[in-house]
């Protein structure tokens, strides 16, 4: 929780007047039970009207006056926890977004959702509540035992036994339930999981009939979650019974023992009744304060769960980009290793991609998703990737990116490292086109400005032109403003997948890559976008990846992977003559005759 303070500090104003106003309002609080035992024993004893008029008025004032600083105590309070809140939750998006994907694999979309929304609105609880009660409800607890002293000493003494026992309920079972709420926002975690995939999967389980079997599953998350909840639920309940429990037998003692001290004539009936006022004010904060407890410990729970996803450190270091970054020679490559020679310089200057004997292994992986891939290609080639299925087509070509950094080895993108660069410059170098086609709720333009900010309306009609997109676009009312519903779902296949590649197209990549993003075409369509692409400039660099030989037949050189290996490189009539792994997906597509 101590990291996440510092999201307070533009608000370090109201983190000071919001428990001070509190601590004047449970000021002027304190001095009411005073005030009654004087109407009582002067006033109402002596039968003095004026004076029992005279303290109604200042029990009212002493009001107004602690209504005033309670409303004020709540804004500044609001105001703080509702900054703090806004900033912790930037913070943890931008720091989600630094993050690179393995990190984002391991940790898991469900649980981050739920740090970003349920953790932090309790946290942003935990601390408004932290401002109004935590120096208020203790002030007052201890004010009144004071305040009870300087009535009769021996009376007070039953204060002094009191408050001690009600710390002990209190934090006693603060200790208990704290752990059990972090379970509790785990299970949540799980909850939101399968909520999350049973939504988003709800058409496949309808179509295979699997509602019952999804039900079960969801009701035995979340009768877990449930029963962790009435655990904890029972333990946090315990608090206010027990604190009335001995509230109530300190208030009885408080009485008989107020009862014998005012026949001995020690004390008098106005101050036996002020006594009984400080019990009673004592019993309402502990329980306010118990209750603040309980919203604390749910608070430190969320605050440690959000903590954690800062503390998750990017495997993935940038550089920082500097104003003569261009001075990084083009020959250079790993810390400490130039390319020698004035030949070999201009001739790895030429290639727009080099993979220099790459293995990638995933985090948590048993085996290698890529092994001694050794791959260059020069500036303006189409380059196609094919293989079976998990053969790490859509690993390789989204190290070029650096969505994934190599384990061993080297990935160059124009003669350099690819970690040499910052994350702006490597980006707006490569455009790719992922496997599944998302699109943004918006218009048609939002999307493709995604690409390019600045581009014209010129541009964005080309950049559909090339992607086959024009057309149906043109068709559509508002045409480059129509509606885009979340994820495209207003959309066919067909037609999300020509936007997202339109949208990389609007950017003007030097390095292209459509990693399976024409599945959902059909062929007459597919050749057509094959037979644009080569419109693009001549120094643009393409990759495409496909389960078609088709689509890839005609590229300068063709990548075939098996099992995370090379089973071959070359044009394609090249490797339909040595090729056995392309001999064999392309006489699955085509007639041998």
């Amino acid at each position: 929780m101590k990291k996440l303070l510092i999201y307070l500090k533009d608000y370090k104003k109201e983190t000071v007047f919001a428990p001070l106003f509190k601590m004047l309002e449970a000021t002027f609080e304190l001095f009411v039970p005073l005030v009654m035992a004087a109407i009582i024993d002067r006033g109402i004893g002596q039968a003095d009207t004026g004076y029992v008029l005279k303290m109604g008025l200042i029990l009212v004032a002493l009001g107004l006056i602690g209504l005033l600083c309670s409303i004020t105590a709540q804004y500044f309070a609001a105001k703080a926890a509702v900054g703090f809140s806004t900033g912790l939750k930037h913070a943890l998006f931008d720091h989600i977004q630094s993050l690179s994907f393995t990190e984002i694999d391991t940790l898991g979309t469900s649980t981050l959702i739920t740090r970003m929304t349920s953790d932090v609105n309790q946290v942003q609880n935990g601390v408004n509540m932290v401002l109004r009660l935590f120096l208020r409800s203790p002030f007052i607890v201890f004010g009144a035992m004071v305040m009870a002293f300087t009535i009769d000493m021996k009376a007070a003494l039953i204060f002094v036994v009191t408050i001690p026992l009600l710390a002990v309920v209190v934090f006693g079972i603060m200790a208990l339930t704290m752990p059990m709420y972090k379970k509790v926002q785990a299970g949540l975690d799980a909850v939101l999981s399968a909520t999350r995939e049973n939504l988003t999967g709800a058409r496949v389980i309808r179509a295979f009939h699997k509602e019952e079997e999804e039900t079960e599953r969801f009701e035995e998350k979340n009768g877990f979650l449930t029963h962790l909840q009435l655990v904890v639920g029972r333990i946090s309940a315990l608090t206010n019974p027990v604190t009335y429990i001995i509230i109530n037998a300190a208030t009885i003692l408080l009485l008989y023992t107020g009862a014998v001290r005012v026949d001995n004539g020690s004390i008098t009936q106005g101050e036996v009744v002020a006594l009984v006022n400080y019990m009673s004010q004592i019993l309402v904060e502990l329980i306010k304060l118990a209750n603040l407890i309980i919203t604390i410990t749910k608070a430190l729970a969320c605050a440690n769960r959000i903590e954690a996803v800062f503390e998750v450190e990017s495997s993935m270091q940038w550089q920082a980009v500097t104003a003569d970054r261009g001075s990084v020679e083009s020959g250079q490559t790993e810390a400490g290793s130039t390319i020698s020679g004035t030949d070999k310089s201009a001739e790895k200057r030429n290639l727009a991609v080099e993979f220099d004997h790459v293995h990638l292994t995933y985090g948590g992986a048993g085996a290698e998703s890529l092994s001694d891939i050794h791959i260059q290609v020069p500036r303006g080639q189409t380059v196609g990737v094919i293989g079976g299925t998990g053969s790490g087509k859509s690993s390789l070509v989204n190290m070029i990116p650096r969505f994934y950094d190599a384990t061993t080895g080297t990935v160059r993108v124009d003669g350099r490292d690819v970690k040499s660069y910052g994350m702006e410059e490597l980006r707006q170098k490569v455009g790719i086109v992922l496997q599944k086609a998302v699109l943004f709720r918006g218009t048609i333009r939002d999307n493709l400005l995604w690409g390019n900010g600045a581009a014209t309306d010129e541009e964005l009609w080309e950049a559909l032109r090339l992607a086959q997109a024009g057309e149906f676009v043109e068709k559509k009312e508002g045409r480059l403003d129509a509606p885009v519903a979340q994820e495209g779902r207003n959309l066919s296949g067909g037609q999300r997948q020509r936007l997202t590649i339109a949208r990389a197209l609007v950017a003007k990549p030097e390095i292209l890559i459509l990693d399976d993003s024409a599945s959902a075409l059909d062929y007459a369509t597919d050749a057509a976008l094959r037979r644009a692409l080569k419109e693009l400039p001549r120094e643009t660099t393409v990759f495409i990846v496909s389960q078609r030989a088709s689509s890839i037949q005609h590229a300068d050189q063709i990548i075939v992977l098996e099992d995370g290996e090379m089973a071959g490189c070359g044009t394609h009539e090249e490797l339909l003559a040595d090729c056995g792994v392309y001999q064999e997906i392309y006489y699955s597509q085509f007639d041998r005759g």
